[in-house]
């Protein structure tokens, strides 16, 4: 059985995110407007070298703005595809 921590779960969380908002070719304030948040928050929660979690009200406005269920923000990321 795999073992989930918390710093993983959110950067896979983080990684999705950013995976689908690539996938939709919505910008970072695009995303920010659709889901209530902040052009610099979204831009530091999809940054790595940034320690941020988001909250799972959080995941769920992501979900909600990216239209997709919540559970593929869950999903294994293939890291070689949009990272850049």
């Amino acid at each position: 059985m795999q073992r989930y921590s918390k710093d993983n779960l959110s950067i896979k969380v983080r990684k999705n995110i950013r995976k689908y908002r690539k996938i939709r070719g919505y910008t970072l304030q695009e995303l920010a407007d659709l889901s209530g948040f902040t052009h610099g928050y979204v831009r530091d929660l999809e940054c790595l070298t940034i320690n941020k979690t988001p909250t799972l009200e959080a995941i769920g406005k992501f979900a909600d703005a990216l239209e997709i269920d919540i559970r593929q923000l869950f999903d294994d990321v293939d890291t070689n595809k949009y990272s850049d």
